[in-house]
């Protein structure tokens, strides 16, 4: 199924938080919408669900109204909410049936669901002993039941501890395998991890809609990395006055080095180093900047 976003704009009160975005997403891809907090991300995401009405421009699934296709779209939200006092499997058939799935259909789906989730071992557990990625795992379990054509999260793994993260990370590749996804995040570790496709939105505008590899391509630099000793800090002063050195950037041990063409001058570098008699701990070559660097560019300006 094919998701369009044309032109879509919202405003609260006088702040507009998205302002004439559109893309578009195709079944089998998984997207991330990353920006910085404050940059529309989740008013997006919620549109998106039909959760919230546009000002202007729509949201089409195969050509029609988002809000006639509604069962199509499994969503969510940050910080699901469930009622603590019920079990997973009683949180599952209420909202099936909120959702107007059958019950012979819920009795069927529901182990399949938990079990997909992690939480077939926990399926009469009270939701209030649950931790914070059980809840997650939970709410991706409830956006699934209805066998949507595509699943749209905002910031799934923000508000989660290290474990919890790593596994509705985990969860979310198994799913994007037979689910299309958009994912809103600022973690920008997190969606190069799984996300193929990036849409960056900054003030509620999008500024770049590209895959890894051509924001790789487009950004690459002939960059070095060294690692040296405390004492031997004053050398990267050296660093920056030779001829064939654009920059040169230290933090704590590690030296961020770019070159006019690593091929050509890396050999000089060294020999450099060596006349100095720098203690070289670490060599590395990498001709590309991170998905953190590229983004601040972006964003930030920096």
């Amino acid at each position: 199924m094919k998701l369009e976003i044309k032109n879509v704009s919202k405003k609260f009160r006088e702040k507009k938080a998205v302002s004439q975005f559109s893309m578009e997403l195709e079944t089998g891809q998984c997207v991330g919408l990353i920006g910085p907090n404050g940059a529309g991300k989740s008013t997006l995401i919620k549109i998106i669900a039909d959760i919230l009405q546009t000002d202007e421009g729509e949201v089409l699934l195969e050509g029609k109204n988002i809000s006639k296709m509604k069962r199509e779209i499994g969503y969510l939200p940050q910080y699901p909410n469930f009622y603590e006092w019920m079990t997973a499997k009683e949180t599952l058939f209420f909202m099936g049936q909120l959702s107007g799935i059958s019950k012979k259909e819920l009795i069927r789906d529901v182990p399949i669901i938990l079990a997909k989730v992690g939480l077939s071992d926990e399926e009469d557990a009270k939701i209030r002993t649950f931790s914070g990625g059980m809840k997650q795992r939970l709410g991706i379990a409830q956006a699934l039941l209805h066998k949507p054509a595509f699943i749209v999260m905002d910031e799934p793994v923000s508000a989660l501890d290290p474990i919890g993260r790593r596994e509705v990370l985990n969860l979310i590749q198994e799913i994007k395998q037979e689910t299309t996804i958009l994912l809103s995040t600022h973690i920008l570790s997190d969606a190069e991890e799984i996300c193929e496709r990036f849409v960056v939105i900054k003030n509620g505008m999008k500024i770049e809609d590209t895959t890894m590899l051509d924001l790789i391509s487009r950004n690459s630099k002939p960059v070095v990395y060294l690692e040296i000793t405390h004492n031997d800090k004053s050398w990267v002063d050296t660093v920056k006055m030779l001829p064939y050195v654009k920059d040169a950037e230290m933090t704590g041990h590690k030296v961020k080095i770019t070159l006019d063409d690593v091929v050509k001058y890396k050999n000089s570098l060294i020999q450099n180093a060596l006349e100095n008699n720098v203690d070289i701990i670490r060599f590395e070559i990498d001709k590309h900047e991170t998905l953190e660097e590229i983004f601040l560019k972006l964003v930030v300006g920096t």
